[in-house]
């Protein structure tokens, strides 16, 4: 029986009490409980002992004993924060280091930071008294007399969510008015008395750190501005030794096209090098390097990235060879970029890698149907046409994707093609979940033609998507597409069913 990956924010608790129930499972005769013993003990299936059943437990999470589960889970504790769930602050200081930085919860907002504007006006001393806002406002003359009383606060953990000074510096956003030099130089003050430039926390247990550098860099799946100096302030962290295999640095900033943060991690060695202080801390349960490469250029490829393609090729990406086999993921295992590019429909990519010397693909069988249809190629899907029935039911979400793909030209021909307009699918990875329509990717992205379109395909305007329980108009309403809610609202009714 193979490992499997820990769960989320694991609590050592229900591990410990997961292992009594093996043992005693076990006992009782259950096929289950025997079976997964017999996969991870070295006595086969039999009624183990405690100490075996929580040897079976770890070795079925992928660690060589109960001790290094253990290890592994007082780690993420002593890491763990929840700076999103903390709303009550006890001093001035704490409630301005709230407000003022990036919490990658549900309020991350200009509003937010203008209120801490408001109370760092009302109270400028609390710079005086507290090393943590003195270093989210960049305060030189405080920063430089608290560390000379006490250099030991550089690296004190401390304010409303137990980070270090270094945290709120780069979190803040309240006043992009602060200069360049000087935010760099709060930086460079503090690490010059010992501040750890891999700084970070475990966002509710998460085994991707929020460093130091993520705060800098910015960026998330609610577009959380980067810090008004993140490339300075980012080259003063990596300058004393900020690993630049950023998992989470990088998994925030790929969804936008800037990749500015990219080049600098690039340039100081990203994709290199053993992981850093954090991946000795979390052992596998983090990316290598080498994969953290891989699943950059999967993204770049999938979304038609050129420009980025074309960056981590110069800095030794593989253009050619397949992704990681053992790595299962939708639309990955085994899959080389430029057959992903053209089963995502992504011909600026399959264009670049031809240039490359990559060998077209062949368009053939269901993978090349689904290419011809993203690609318009009409011939070849008149060509391949024995093979919509498998397209169908391998990608029955695939007119979601070419929405969110913006191919508009495929979306009759996937209708046409017996694809149904109302299918639910993803609009972020080429993965059938069945999350929302095609309809609710053209309301979130203003796309009215498109919209235009799905509704004289016959898309129903009602439909709610399975994650939020929201309709299109509700979709538009939320990312304040005006003249898209105009457009829908009058087409159905929010309260039918």
């Amino acid at each position: 029986m193979a490992t499997v990956r820990l769960p989320d924010d694991p609590s050592f608790e229900q591990l410990r009490k997961r292992a009594k129930q093996l043992r005693d499972q076990a006992r009782d005769g259950a096929p289950d409980a025997l079976r997964l013993v017999g996969a991870h003990h070295p006595g086969g299936p039999h009624a183990p002992s405690l100490a075996g059943a929580q040897l079976v437990v770890a070795r079925h999470y992928g660690f060589a004993s109960w001790a290094a589960l253990k290890r592994h889970v007082q780690t993420i504790q002593r890491h763990r924060r929840v700076p999103d769930q903390i709303d009550a602050a006890s001093t001035v200081a704490d409630e301005f280091l709230l407000l003022a930085c990036l919490r990658y919860g549900d309020d991350d907002a200009p509003s937010r930071w203008q209120r801490a504007a408001e109370l760092l006006a009302a109270h400028p001393e609390i710079t005086r008294t507290s090393v943590h806002a003195a270093a989210a406002v960049a305060d030189l003359d405080a920063l430089g007399a608290l560390l000379a009383g006490d250099p030991a606060a550089a690296g004190a953990d401390g304010g409303p969510f137990g980070w270090e000074p270094i945290l709120y510096l780069c979190y803040a956003r309240h006043d992009p008015g602060i200069s360049e030099d000087t935010t760099c130089r709060a930086a460079a003050l503090l690490l010059s008395h010992g501040a750890d430039p891999n700084a970070g926390y475990l966002w509710h247990g998460l085994t991707s750190p929020f460093t130091a550098l993520t705060g800098a860099l910015g960026g998330g799946e609610g577009d959380q501005p980067a810090h008004p100096h993140a490339v300075a302030l980012a080259r003063v962290l990596l300058a004393a030794g900020a690993d630049p295999n950023d998992a989470q640095a990088l998994y925030n900033r790929q969804f936008g096209t800037d990749d500015s943060h990219l080049a600098l991690l690039l340039e100081h060695g990203l994709g290199r090098g053993d992981g850093g202080p954090w991946r000795a801390r979390l052992g596998a349960a983090m990316p290598s390097p080498a994969e953290l490469i891989a699943d950059q250029l999967w993204w770049a490829v999938a979304h038609d990235m050129v420009a980025r393609v074309r960056l981590l090729a110069e800095y030794g990406a593989d253009i050619h060879g397949p992704f990681s086999v053992s790595d299962d993921r939708p639309a990955r295992k085994g899959v080389t970029p430029i057959q992903l590019a053209a089963s995502c429909g992504c011909q600026s990519v399959v264009e670049y890698l031809v240039a490359q010397g990559v060998p077209r693909p062949v368009r053939e069988g269901v993978d090349g149907l689904i290419a011809a249809v993203l690609a318009g190629d009409r011939g070849t899907v008149d060509r391949l046409r024995q093979h919509v029935v498998d397209a169908r039911r391998q990608r029955p979400g695939l007119i979601v994707w070419a929405a969110a793909r913006r191919a508009w030209h495929a979306v009759p021909l996937l209708v046409e093609l017996g694809f149904d307009v109302n299918a639910r699918g993803r609009g972020d990875v080429p993965h059938d979940q069945e999350w929302q329509t095609a309809l609710h990717e053209a309301a979130s992205r203003d796309e009215l033609d498109g919209a235009r379109l799905l509704i004289d395909l016959g898309a129903d305007p009602n439909i709610r998507d399975a994650r939020f329980d929201a309709t299109p108009l509700d979709w538009a309403e939320h990312f304040h597409h005006t003249t898209m809610a105009e457009f829908l609202r009058p087409l159905g009714d929010r309260n039918s069913e």
